[in-house]
């Protein structure tokens, strides 16, 4: 589940292709837009002050408190200033971003905004002589604008969201052309409220939980989102679109007389996603649906000169809102919608929301790519594509921007660094802004990250990376070395040779990690991903075991005796199933996993997921069984696997009930098993100190598990004894 739910969070390299969003903030590298709540009161309980880095070389769980990580990049116009948000991990609740400015070349980055403040989604005003940005100080939570240095941050309009679903919503900020106005996105009440907030809850619609990053109301707000306007200089705001629909992702023309935005038009939205691409007129609000084909349409942005709009597109007639193993491609129409056509020369991988070149000639984008992610251009009227930034790392889907000079500022992690600031203007290296975590990981020993090839049983070409801990040295000695599988989620997600915490923390206490690009996982083809269609909880399962084989064949310092598996969302239901398929494995730890398919069908936030999985409703008997037969809850007597089951006690995305089915069935079975709820989390452990802790008893699980087989010398010992 969520690989590539595409949220209003400023999302760190990776959460759209590697572990899964969810993954990744159970890691500690997502900062997410601004909350709405205001500044505690000064008697209020005192600062948490986290503990002081370890001294040691090996990275510890509690070190999560001091790493950081760049999220929201927006790079000026004229490319000489960026602005960027920086992930703060140091309290134990959930990442706050800090928004920084850097003046170019010099470097030298200032904070925007008011001191204690947060600040996320930048947006330079045309001129490039103001900012624009989502920000919270003082009180006062919305958008602000500051001068371009940083400094005169001023509060223009409250900002409000919403805990519905609304998978893929882009930019919630626009300037108008002439640098007066700003467009954005904010919420109002919902028909449903009172009587959804009531004595009892009364519920009338088919999607009644809040989305899956949520985790702290038990159910929904029913607000819509609208289009506003500001005027910078008065602050004056009014509502441009209203009604019972969610608009969303928003561009200004350039022309100044309309605005671009996105939503579900379908008769009945919430049973049916499918985003299309209207405009709303400035002066009277008129609307017009500019597309009605089918699949959702994701990043709608007006050419240059507003002749074209440019987005991505999937056009499969059932899509789930939460995850779809159908990739994204470019589209180009006409301004008024029509000749919407497919960017010829693409190949057959993910593809992210595109920007056009300042001439207009030009498309670039990002890019899933055997477990990496890259930025690429090539030309609107179709053909070759040209790597803009590629490497041994991967970019962040809103981790990147481009000015008209062709410079593109963006956030990249390697294996040995969280995500940094760089900026490349297309000759010579690329440039690193930010050193953010140097003194923290500078002291560390990282452990490299090495790609493994792995043939299937059934003749299938699946992609692994092992992290190897660095202090074994170079002729660690044979079976001294557990081995842990961390699953990504999705299915459709990917894995790659970016920075994990996790993986890192692991490796300094001894473990090696295996990360599986299973079949249904991104950036190998459309043939690859659909080859999980019909099939969870099979042939992705077998892909994970050979995997784990090819590694004990090609590295012998691998204990085969002491293999652990886990993951968070999809990978927490790799870790529920594969105990029921094997012994192999001596612990297990699942997070946000989904026991039964039955019930995912119908508890979740979403309905659409394993209808899009499987290709049709679950209306009778005859196809409940089909999940049924695939859910590892049906063969929990088959488990002797010590189980540690970890989920966030108000997930929505997979609700805990999936964690309590299968731990009541595991106790029933006389397994070793523990359920862990994290209080206020959904779908995914946000929270730093929930993070930190469940790296700690995860480790202390598997120490409890991974006891090393005697010698043949104790053998011996013991049977002479």
């Amino acid at each position: 589940m969520y690989p590539f739910h595409r949220v209003f969070c400023s999302l760190p390299i990776g959460a759209a292709n590697t572990l899964a969003a969810a993954a990744l903030v159970t890691a500690g590298l997502v900062a997410c837009s601004p909350k709405t709540d205001t500044a505690p009161a000064a008697d209020a309980t005192p600062a948490f002050v986290p503990p002081p880095a370890s001294t040691g070389p090996a990275l510890q769980p509690t070190d999560l408190y001091h790493l950081e990580s760049v999220t929201s990049v927006a790079i000026s116009p004229d490319g000489k200033r960026v602005a960027y948000s920086v992930g703060h991990h140091d309290s134990p609740q959930r990442t706050t971003p800090s928004l920084m400015v850097v003046e170019l070349p010099s470097g030298q980055p200032a904070p925007v905004g008011p001191a204690k403040s947060s600040g996320s989604a930048p947006h330079w005003s045309p001129d490039g002589k103001s900012l624009a940005y989502e920000g919270s100080a003082d009180g006062q939570s919305g958008l602000w604008v500051a001068q371009s240095d940083g400094s005169g941050a001023t509060f223009i309009a409250p900002m409000d969201g919403t805990n519905f679903p609304v998978p893929g919503s882009g930019n919630r900020i626009s300037w108008s052309p002439d640098g007066k106005q700003i467009a954005f996105v904010s919420s109002t009440p919902g028909p449903e409220t009172a009587a959804a907030e009531g004595d009892p809850h009364v519920f009338t619609r088919y999607l009644y939980k809040p989305d899956a990053a949520e985790g702290v109301h038990p159910f929904q707000d029913n607000k819509r989102l609208h289009v506003f306007i500001a005027d910078v200089a008065s602050k004056q705001v009014h509502q441009l679109t209203s009604g019972d629909r969610y608009e969303h992702s928003i561009a200004w023309a350039p022309s100044g007389d309309k605005i671009l935005f996105e939503s579900n038009m379908e008769e009945h939205p919430d049973e049916n996603f499918n985003y299309d691409i209207l405009t709303a007129g400035v002066s009277d609000g008129a609307i017009h649906q500019l597309t009605h084909q089918v699949g959702p349409k994701y990043g709608a942005v007006w050419s240059p000169d507003g002749s074209k709009i440019a987005y991505a597109h999937t056009t499969r007639p059932i899509t789930s809102m939460e995850t779809t193993a159908e990739d994204d491609h470019l589209y180009i129409m006409n301004a008024d919608g029509s000749n919407a056509h497919l960017v010829t020369g693409q190949a057959d991988l993910r593809y992210g929301v595109p920007q056009w070149s300042a001439d207009g000639s030009q498309l670039y984008f990002t890019l899933q790519d055997h477990g990496q992610v890259r930025l690429e251009r090539e030309p609107a009227a179709g053909g070759a594509p040209e790597v803009v930034v590629g490497g041994d790392g991967s970019l962040g889907y809103s981790g990147w921007s481009l000015a008209k000079t062709g410079a593109v500022a963006y956030a990249y992690s390697t294996p040995t660094s969280p995500p940094q600031l760089y900026v490349t203007t297309g000759t010579g290296a690329p440039q690193q802004l930010t050193h953010l975590d140097q003194d923290i990981l500078g002291g560390k020993q990282i452990a490299p990250v090495e790609r493994l090839e792995v043939k299937t049983k059934d003749g299938l070409t699946v992609e692994a990376f092992l992290t190897r801990p660095a202090n074994v040295g170079s002729s660690p000695a044979a079976h001294s070395v557990p081995l842990v599988v961390n699953a990504h989620g999705g299915p459709h997600g990917e894995q790659g040779p970016e920075f994990n915490s996790t993986n890192q923390i692991y490796a300094g206490h001894g473990f090696a990690t295996l990360m599986v690009n299973y079949r249904g996982s991104t950036g190998y083809g459309q043939a690859f991903e659909d080859k999980i269609l019909n099939d969870q909880d099979g042939g992705e399962m077998r892909d994970v075991l050979d995997a784990v084989d090819a590694a004990l064949a090609k590295y012998s310092w691998l204990d085969p005796n002491r293999l652990g598996v886990e993951g968070t969302s999809y990978g927490g239901q790799v870790a529920d199933f594969l105990p029921t398929m094997t012994t192999r494995f001596k612990a297990s730890i699942p997070t946000a996993g989904v026991s039964n398919l039955v019930t995912e069908t119908y508890v979740s936030y979403y309905h659409d997921y394993l209808p899009s999985e499987y290709k049709g409703n679950f209306n009778s008997p005859e196809r409940k069984d089909i999940l049924w037969n695939h859910s590892a809850v049906r063969f929990a007597n088959k488990v002797t696997t010590p189980m540690l089951i970890i989920h966030g006690a108000n997930d929505n995305d997979v609700p805990w009930v999936q964690a309590e089915e299968y731990y009541i069935a595991l106790k029933q079975a006389g397994d070793q098993t523990e359920l862990v709820l994290y209080p206020n989390e959904g779908h995914g452990i946000r929270g730093t100190g929930h993070q930190v802790d469940k790296l700690t008893r995860s480790m202390q699980w598997y120490d409890k598990y991974f006891v090393p087989a005697p010698t043949d010398e104790h053998k011996k010992t013991s049977v002479g004894n």
